[in-house]
């Protein structure tokens, strides 16, 4: 399932895993108009699945009046992305009042290997 089909998102192909209030996993496929010249997958474009999913899955720890914003990201990429997909799996760490912090590992799915592990901060904000 594409998460966002007409959405910018969607034409990257990020798709749907698993969706819970603890879990979110989240894949893109490495295809070569997505690929660096190497052929792994951009590396901004693995930052923007941690994002998304890390995001997605702290919006569930806010009251329907509220939201989440990124105020820190830190992303170690650890090897790249060849084979695909890239699948990351968003944890929350902390989720407190004013600030929920998250965990993520993106894998490699084909080769079974680590490519990169994040923490990120979203502030919660009340919808104006």
């Amino acid at each position: 399932m594409v998460t966002t089909p007409d959405h910018l998102l969607g034409q990257l192909g990020l798709r749907d895993v698993v969706v819970a209030d603890e879990l979110l996993i989240l894949e893109m496929d490495n295809r070569p108009d997505l690929a660096n010249v190497r052929g792994a997958l951009q590396g901004g474009l693995v930052a923007t699945l941690i994002d998304i999913a890390a995001g997605r899955l702290a919006g569930r720890h806010v009251t329907a009046d509220q939201d989440v914003t990124t105020a820190d990201m830190t992303v170690h990429f650890l090897a790249p992305v060849v084979a695909g997909p890239a699948r990351a799996e968003a944890t929350i760490v902390r989720a407190g009042r004013r600030m929920i912090v998250t965990a993520v590992d993106v894998t490699d799915v084909g080769r079974d290997r680590l490519a990169a592990r994040a923490t990120l901060s979203f502030a919660v904000l009340d919808r104006r």
